[in-house]
């Protein structure tokens, strides 16, 4: 995987890795992973774009100060400041998971800075959070998160989000698990999983409905966590999307089907240059 580089933000470090070349594309991971998922898609795009995969607040090697605010409109912000301080505006915009939250709140406040918007397994409007991490946000049980946190959970987590089992192998895990191996990374999971909201998508219903950034919306059928109902109601409120259905993709579809969800973001970046 690529080494980090790393930018200053206000008092936090933020990390990210780059490779490529072309029209840049910012690549924003969900809850559980860091920029480590987008591995496979990096490789398939980097011969024609410029591509960043960042890791958000609280997650992989960025900072996780304690008592930050971790929301998806603050993380929208970090990275709008991310976006403005590499220099790297206009371009491509890819959210996955809770980076589809964060990243429909970047495009409906600074459509100005972006091509296009590509939402891949994204939350949206109030059906989120799901299982496991509504349980995780009950008081008593997000006392004793960072305890219960361990290699067993969240293999039985994962599990459940990849629809081709047999791409979890103890090298993956790993990759999911090292956040985790620390105190301070067991604390940011705590806090980000505290500060997930959905009301701060609710609010941004009617701009999304006047969103004028072309959209392509990827939606891995097999994901056991997020409803289809989410990406079929975004393709109806985005004026200008398109709704992909991928059969074999579970929540993780860059694991499960990296070469189709490449091609699709290929496709669709190159009609919208």
């Amino acid at each position: 995987m690529d080494h980090y580089q790393y930018i200053q933000i206000g008092k936090n470090t933020i990390a990210y890795r780059r490779r490529g070349k072309g029209k840049t594309v910012l690549l924003v991971h969900g809850v559980l992973s860091y920029s480590f998922l987008w591995k496979s898609i990096m490789d398939e795009l980097a011969d024609d774009f410029d591509l960043i995969a960042v890791d958000l607040l609280g997650c992989g090697a960025s900072d996780k100060p304690t008592g930050a605010d971790y929301s998806i409109v603050a993380q929208a912000e970090m990275l709008k400041t991310f976006i403005e301080q590499l220099g790297i505006a206009p371009l491509h915009l890819t959210g996955h998971d809770i980076g589809g939250g964060v990243s429909q709140i970047l495009a409906t406040r600074h459509p100005e800075l972006f091509y296009d918007l590509i939402l891949i397994n994204s939350v949206g409007y109030d059906f989120w959070p799901v299982q496991p991490v509504t349980t995780m946000r009950l008081p008593i049980i997000r006392r004793l998160t960072s305890s219960i946190v361990s290699p067993t959970l969240l293999k039985m987590v994962i599990s459940r989000a990849i629809y081709h089992k047999e791409r979890l192998t103890p090298n993956l895990l790993y990759d999911f698990w090292c956040p985790f191996q620390t105190p301070e990374g067991k604390a940011g999971f705590v806090q980000l999983i505290k500060d997930l909201n959905n009301r701060l998508l609710t609010d941004i219903t009617e701009s999304l409905c006047r969103l004028k950034l072309p959209t392509l919306i990827i939606r891995g059928d097999a994901d056991a966590y997020l409803s289809r109902s989410i990406s079929e109601q975004l393709a109806r409120d985005i004026p200008d999307s398109r709704l992909e259905i991928v059969p074999y993709g579970g929540h993780f579809i860059q694991l499960d089907e990296p070469q189709r969800i490449s091609e699709l973001m290929k496709e669709f970046m190159y009609e919208k240059r």
